[in-house]
């Protein structure tokens, strides 16, 4: 019975592990629906980032980030990291930004996963008034 019991345990935290926000999301536009880009999320210093890996309009590939300011300003959208400084916080991560290069503006932000494991919250706020976004995990 032991034996069972453990095997439960250390099957359930593996699939708790596996079912993180790391990895590569497709995002979707919340005006369009249409999907831009693939960002992929990952741990670098004890906290959370965010880069764009991929722009899935071939037109758009190439870029240049002209909202952004200083050292970014004038660098490719590609390999732009638009999610910074993000800490876990229960079952989300915050206290980081989220940069739109479309629109030029950083905001504040707040991650996690929906029921969905495969979906991800993206929220990004401006004082109390928020919009969001749902990233679907390429896998």
């Amino acid at each position: 019975m032991n034996k069972f019991i453990l095997i439960i345990a250390l099957l359930t935290s593996l699939s708790s592990f596996s079912q993180d926000i790391f990895g590569k999301w497709k995002t979707i536009d919340d005006e369009t629906g249409e999907a831009k880009s693939i960002v992929e999320i990952y741990k670098k210093n004890d906290y959370v980032f965010g880069k764009v890996v991929e722009i899935l309009n071939k037109d758009k590939r190439d870029a240049i980030c002209d909202t952004c300011e200083g050292d970014e300003k004038g660098q490719p959208i590609l390999g732009l990291e638009i999610i910074k400084n993000m800490e876990k916080s229960g079952q989300y991560y915050k206290e980081g930004t989220i940069f739109d290069p479309t629109k030029g503006k950083k905001y504040t932000c707040r991650l996690g996963l929906t029921d969905n494991k495969d979906v991800l919250q993206v929220r990004g706020y401006i004082a109390f008034l928020y919009s969001t976004q749902y990233w679907e995990r390429v896998k």
